[in-house]
């Protein structure tokens, strides 16, 4: 089945009405994703779940007395209200496991989400994708890698997924985009509530040539359980996942393992003996839970091969820089795609460390600029 593909037998929930009581649904306490498809299937109709009674709700598997005392008594319809009306002004769309457009990768795991709330679009190519994720307190050398490989799929044509966190995952986004290739970054909070806000710019950037999408409502917070969740979603989508540096314990390798569940494949880049980020990749190759991966042929090599891009479906040419003050202008000029310490671009723009850090704060806020170790500073984009 591919990514378009529909379920024949799946229930009708394209009206409004029935996406409606979808969402209401999913904002019930005590229901879940998991409990809502099994509800949906047995009684065909999300909004056939709020018309039954008590009784027939505790006839479905794995629903209680207390789960169905919720639905049955849940009249927060202002809540749906605000879901539909926040998506409008956010340009926002949802996408529910019965739409056509719904990932079939996804769509095939054991745990798929009802409900994907998308910023962007989807695209036919992302059938072709890798996640890249990896540690966010990654070394420099950590961060290369992830530029490296990613920026040798996405000109081999694959679509990048991963987490929009910092360290790897933000490293292999923007890769992705300096190519002019697709990425798809999946939250853990609403899409109203980008985390980390920082990457609030980065985000934009991806709707652009890509999606940010997220199973959860548009103003949930980042709760810390909402991470492990998503990771399904990441390994979900894709035909395998890559690893880029991973402490000993880390969002990750929990990735790294849902793939396995899902029947994906998992790859891993050895790291230095004794370096603390190297230890959850060297132990995945050790283990046999990961192919060693040295190079982009190592990826190739077992992953199918995407069909050619046409000029019609070619990515989006790459977003022009915002407007900077001057002196954020005059920084950036002196900035190239290596790293420069920071006495070396005073000397260059003439300016002060106090005064030039300030305007690289800003210019890293706008998702210009990277800071690196030992104060040395360099170009995104």
């Amino acid at each position: 089945m591919t990514l378009f593909d529909a379920d024949p037998t799946a229930p009708d929930v394209d009206s409004e009405a029935e996406r409606r009581a979808l969402v209401a649904l999913m904002l019930v306490p005590n229901v879940g994703w998991s409990r809502a498809r099994t509800l949906i299937g047995h009684l065909k109709r999300p909004s056939a779940v709020f018309s039954a009674s008590a009784s027939v709700l505790t006839q479905v598997p794995g629903i209680g007395p207390r789960t169905a005392a919720a639905i049955c008594s849940f009249d927060d319809h202002a809540a749906v209200d605000r879901q539909f009306a926040r998506a409008d002004e956010m340009d926002v769309h949802l996408c529910t496991l019965w739409d056509t457009d719904y990932p079939g990768r996804l769509r095939h795991t054991y745990d798929p989400p009802p409900c994907l709330w998308i910023r962007g679009t989807l695209h036919p190519a992302d059938t072709h994708a890798l996640a890249v994720v990896g540690t966010r307190r990654c070394t420099d050398y950590g961060k290369g890698v992830a530029r490296d490989l990613t920026a040798a799929l996405v000109q081999h044509g694959y679509t990048i997924v991963s987490g929009l966190a910092f360290g790897i995952d933000a490293a292999a986004h923007r890769a992705a985009l300096k190519q002019g290739g697709r990425t798809l970054a999946v939250l853990g909070s609403g899409l109203a509530r980008i985390y980390p806000q920082k990457h609030t710019r980065l985000a934009r950037r991806i709707e652009d040539q890509g999606a940010v999408l997220s199973e959860y409502t548009l103003d949930e917070d980042p709760n810390a359980s909402n991470f492990p969740e998503r990771n399904r979603i990441v390994s979900g989508l894709t035909l395998g996942t890559l690893v880029i540096e991973s402490h000993e314990k880390g969002g990750a390798l929990i990735t790294a393992r849902l793939a396995v569940e899902q029947n994906r494949e998992v790859f891993a880049v050895p790291g230095p003996v004794g370096k603390s980020a190297s230890v959850g990749t060297n132990r995945l190759i050790q283990r046999g839970h990961a192919k060693l991966v040295l190079n982009v042929d190592d990826l190739l090599a077992e992953l199918p091969t995407p069909p050619t891009t046409t000029d019609s479906e070619a990515a989006p040419p790459k977003e022009p820089p915002p407007d900077l003050s001057n002196a954020e202008q005059t920084l950036y000029d002196v900035l190239t795609n290596e790293p420069v310490h920071l006495d070396v671009l005073c000397a260059r723009a003439g300016v002060a460390p106090s005064e030039a850090l300030v305007h690289l704060l800003q210019l890293e806020f706008k998702d210009l600029v990277e800071q690196r170790a030992g104060k040395q500073f360099q170009r995104v984009r």
